[in-house]
């Protein structure tokens, strides 16, 4: 069950990247367990494209009660980004000018940005240290971009399945998401379901890059030579669009997949490589064998790339979405790492 956020309301104006401002902020956020006395056991959880901050509803196996990081032993905190729609300030909230909704003119997110509002509540929370930084996918982006911008805070960063820049495969792939919403003739109109028919086929746009061939075959597979129709992959897609739908919303998304465009740790900054070596927080990079979107060649980039880093490749079957499901493997290399 989805436990409710508590809310931080940053009621200044938040400058973005673009240059680009928001009036104020508000930021959902999650926390779990109690900061102990020495204030060293915060596990800070960036989540991924369509998360939330309730880390314990969606990093089942990692995140919960009798799991690797439980509220017993840490203080755990997991922040909604912002331009999502569940809770955090996004196209959905009202624009203070027009009393409205901003919809399409609800301003371009970077990845930074993102960041920038984990500091705004990070030192609303009082935390002066950070025992661990993790994510996943375009979380893995926002814990590297953020032992980036504040070093020294984080003691160690997990990335899992992430980059250092967005490559132009990922950005294709959220074009073609894009293309899809842009296609429903709905996307033009300013109301909360604008694009909704759009969003169900740029979902199974994603999912084709989530998963595998060799994940379809293994669970989409017909026992049947005589069909013709009514194939297990076409309500496969089909159904994981519509739940998204029920769940998602549609200008949210595309916010969410411009920012993933933006990624690149460099940009203002230098080489990459450069970069990379100046963090000095102990990294774990963890790839997945079968990973489609982001493969495991850019793990080791990073993993190559800042000092000391320990690289851990893990097989799964299930493809970039491995990250989420393959909890048993991912605790098994942190709890390594950690003894290290």
């Amino acid at each position: 069950m989805t436990v409710s956020p508590q809310i931080y309301h940053h009621r200044e104006t938040f400058h973005l990247e673009s240059g680009e401002s928001l009036p104020d902020l508000e930021i959902a956020y999650n926390t779990y367990g109690n900061l102990n006395p020495e204030k060293n056991n915060v596990i800070w959880v960036c989540h991924a494209l369509t998360a939330n901050s309730d880390v314990f509803d969606w990093w089942k196996g990692l995140f919960g009660e009798n799991c690797f990081y439980n509220p017993d032993e840490y203080f755990i905190v997991c922040a909604n980004k912002i331009g999502s729609c569940y809770g955090s300030t996004g196209p959905l909230s009202i624009d203070p000018q027009t009393g409205k909704p901003w919809f399409h003119s609800f301003p371009e997110l970077s990845i930074r940005d993102m960041v920038n509002a984990h500091e705004l509540l990070r030192k609303h929370l009082g935390i002066e240290k950070i025992h661990t930084v993790i994510g996943g996918s375009t979380g893995g982006h926002q814990a590297l971009e953020w032992t980036i911008m504040n070093k020294g805070l984080h003691n160690h960063l997990v990335c899992i399945a992430n980059h250092a820049k967005a490559s132009p495969w990922s950005i294709a792939f959220n074009q073609s998401q894009r293309l899809a919403i842009m296609a429903d003739h709905s996307w033009k109109e300013s109301h909360p379901d604008a694009g909704a028919r759009g969003l169900i086929a740029a979902r199974s746009i994603a999912l084709l890059s989530y998963r595998n061939y060799q994940t379809y075959l293994e669970t989409q597979s017909e026992d049947n030579n005589e069909k013709t129709s009514g194939f297990k992959a076409i309500s496969y897609q089909t159904y994981q669009g519509e739940k998204l739908l029920k769940r998602f919303n549609t200008f949210s998304y595309i916010k969410l997949l411009n920012a993933m465009d933006s990624h690149n740790i460099g940009r203002k900054r230098g080489y990459i490589e450069e970069v990379l070596a100046t963090i000095n927080a102990k990294t774990l990079i963890i790839s997945i064998s079968s990973d489609y979107l982001f493969p495991v060649r850019e793990q080791l980039f990073l993993s190559e790339h800042i000092p000391g880093a320990i690289f851990t490749g893990i097989e799964s079957l299930y493809g970039h979405d491995g990250f989420l499901i393959e909890t048993d493997k991912i605790a098994a290399a942190i709890h390594k790492f950690y003894n290290r």
